[in-house]
């Protein structure tokens, strides 16, 4: 696809450097451009799914069933006066935002959005993303820190915490379907699931390659399960959804790390949030649902199909994550830390011990 837009560039501007210049910089803004026109519908679907939830109509004034309210949302924040307190760290303070929504950004590089598109096609594509989110730690911090709020400190703090908590259960799932599939890269991990629904990693992964364990893989399937639910719970609480929202407790911290912004700031921890959700979803249903494929093998599938799978299972997570957000409360500091360190990673260190087990038998 860079080829094909670089052949294109080349045609209308002629063989050089800015031709080769300008394709790099349109094929790496072509994520921007999704997280735009995703954070548009999500912000919608949240708006209307809490309102069916809560019994209520949620927007409709603003065209029509309300389909221009996140259109005049944004619109409304561009408006807003740009606030930062009088004794605030303006350098990191300034920054944080910007660091927080690149380090989301950065995931979309590695994801297989079809056979055919990949920002970059990287061999530890699942590392990558992983460690590309942890700026969004540093950022968080930076927020905290340069606010010169203490309620802003502790809602970072708390963010920090649960953020590090978590990366060892979600790394340990990874770690599930990484030692099944034998690689990192993304890409490969989404075409060893082709030929259908049973070739998923959730059921335990493909059953029709030769020195894959033949007919036995389907012993990994609940063990697969497990670590599915545990990236999923971790998932959440990466992303800061209910109910680990506890970074942003209004009770007790105002709106945690980014009380003090406003305006196009505030907007960038809005559109990184959304960015996060897509991205943990995206790689859930690489890692587990089989990514760009179709669940009926070659029916329906091919480069532009794929696309739409890809993005439909990524959607249809992020919409588990919303309803969850409007249906459970939330957990205590306490309660959070006792699930992820006494529950989510004992059991998911037990399924990567036994999925090991397996995975050497099946193999050898």
């Amino acid at each position: 696809m860079f080829d094909g837009l670089r052949d294109l560039l080349v045609s209308l501007l002629g063989k050089g450097d800015l031709s080769d210049i300008l394709a790099v910089v349109v094929y790496s803004a072509m994520p921007l451009v999704v997280i735009l026109l995703y954070a548009l519908f999500a912000i919608y679907a949240e708006m209307k799914l809490s309102a069916f939830l809560q019994d209520r109509l949620g927007p409709m004034r603003t065209g029509p069933m309300g389909l221009l309210q996140p259109i005049a949302d944004i619109l409304k924040l561009l408006q807003k006066e740009d606030i930062s307190p009088k004794d605030a760290d303006k350098k990191l303070f300034n920054m944080s935002p910007f660091i927080v929504f690149i380090g989301s950004y950065l995931g979309f590089a590695a994801l297989p959005f079809s056979a055919a598109y990949i920002g970059a096609r990287i061999n530890l594509g699942i590392f990558y993303i992983v460690a590309a989110s942890g700026l969004v730690v540093v950022g968080l911090l930076m927020a905290g820190w340069g606010s010169n709020n203490k309620y802003s400190l502790f809602g970072s703090m708390r963010s920090v915490a649960q953020i590090v908590s978590y990366e060892i259960p979600t790394g340990l799932a990874i770690l599930c379907v990484v030692m099944v599939a034998g690689s990192m890269d993304m890409q490969t991990i989404s075409k060893l699931q082709e030929g259908g629904i049973q070739n998923w990693f959730l059921f335990g992964g493909p059953k029709h390659l030769a020195g894959f364990g033949g007919g036995y893989s389907w012993l990994l399937t609940p063990f697969m399960l497990v670590a599915f639910v545990i990236y999923i719970v971790a998932s959440l609480a990466e992303t800061n959804r209910v109910p680990f929202d506890i970074p942003e407790a209004e009770s007790e911290l105002v709106a945690g790390y980014h009380t003090e912004y406003s305006a196009m700031k505030f907007a960038l921890f809005f559109l990184a949030e959304y960015a996060n959700m897509f991205v943990v979803s995206a790689i859930a249903s690489v890692l587990f649902l089989g990514g760009w494929n179709s669940p009926f093998g070659d029916v329906l599938g091919g480069p532009v199909m794929g696309l739409f799978w890809f993005v439909g299972k990524a959607i249809f997570f992020v919409l588990i994550q919303i309803w969850i957000r409007w249906t459970l409360p939330r957990l205590r500091v306490d309660q959070l830390m006792n699930i992820c360190w006494k529950v989510m990673i004992p059991f998911g260190m037990a399924t990567v011990l036994v999925i090991g087990t397996l995975v050497t038998w099946l193999v050898h």
